[in-house]
């Protein structure tokens, strides 16, 4: 009795179990492929992103950040770039090399972008926040950069009195004292001196080189010309320069360039000895 019972519930459940397994099988088959799609087909929002959002820079050089703008719609996108400046200051976003207001980004597609910030010279050091918006007709995506100026490079090269001429005779040296001054706020490194020149005179300083001026001290250099012989008086004008890799200054300075006494007397005694040689021969000659 108990053996029959068995069996005819065996009968009863595999056609349950069969049909049980057909809807599961025919259940995935049709839930996998479109998950499969849905994942494929799925696409990153809209998004303006820069993977530096925050520079550090003196006021005179300029804030670069490498933006990429995301069109993450269905649909090609133009966007207006638009920033929210301090007053004074500039922008100017570059692509493909030109300088562009706005761009425009296929669907799925990411545009570089080159974000170039110019702080105003009067700009105090500080952080300055900047809003960056890329605008199109559907959506408004934004990017928050910041500057942050650590101050200006400054430097000034004259002499202690400011006095820029001097005079010098043919054949000799003069010494001249400059002064390199820092006149910004940050301090300046491994500044060189150089001179342009008349033809064939010579410069050199002491130091031709220096290694640090902190903002608001000054270093002393001697600079020294040499005048070439038979050099014709007159004036004569040398440029000394200071310079680093974040600031230059021209010092324009003139020499009046004499003629030496010795010199002067040579012609005189030439000058007298051709008169006489001329009167030698008038009066060896003339008589005849």
């Amino acid at each position: 009795m108990f053996a029959e019972s068995t069996i005819t519930s065996r009968r009863i459940m595999r056609p349950f179990s069969l049909l049980a397994c057909f809807f599961l099988s025919a259940g995935l088959c049709f839930f996998l492929p479109l998950s499969a799609q849905t994942t494929a087909g799925a696409s990153a929002p809209s998004s303006f992103t820069s993977n530096l959002i925050n520079i550090e820079a003196a006021v005179s050089e300029t804030f670069r950040y490498n933006a990429n703008l995301h069109n993450g719609s269905s649909e090609t996108r133009i966007y207006d770039l638009y920033a929210q400046m301090p007053d004074g200051w500039l922008i100017a976003f570059r692509t493909i090399g030109s300088q562009v207001s706005s761009v425009s980004v296929d669907a799925g597609k990411t545009q570089d972008i080159s974000i170039e910030i110019n702080a105003s010279q009067l700009a105090k050091p500080a952080r300055y926040d900047i809003p960056v918006m890329a605008i199109s007709p559907k959506d408004t995506l934004r990017l928050n950069l910041q500057a942050v100026v650590k101050g200006a490079y400054g430097i000034n090269l004259s002499t202690p009195a400011g006095l820029l001429s001097d005079d010098i005779t043919e054949g000799s040296k003069r010494d001249i004292h400059l002064v390199v001054t820092n006149t910004g706020t940050i301090p300046l490194k491994e500044i060189n001196l150089t001179a342009q020149t008349p033809a064939k005179w010579q410069a050199g300083f002491v130091p031709s080189k220096i290694a640090q001026i902190e903002p608001g001290k000054t270093a002393d250099v001697t600079a020294t010309l040499t005048v070439p012989d038979k050099t014709i008086a007159g004036d004569y004008v040398t440029v000394f320069t200071a310079k680093n890799s974040n600031a230059s200054s021209d010092a324009t300075f003139r020499m009046t360039v004499k003629t030496s006494i010795l010199s002067g007397w040579i012609g005189i005694v030439v000058i007298l000895l051709a008169v006489f040689l001329v009167y030698r021969l008038i009066r060896k000659y003339g008589r005849r």
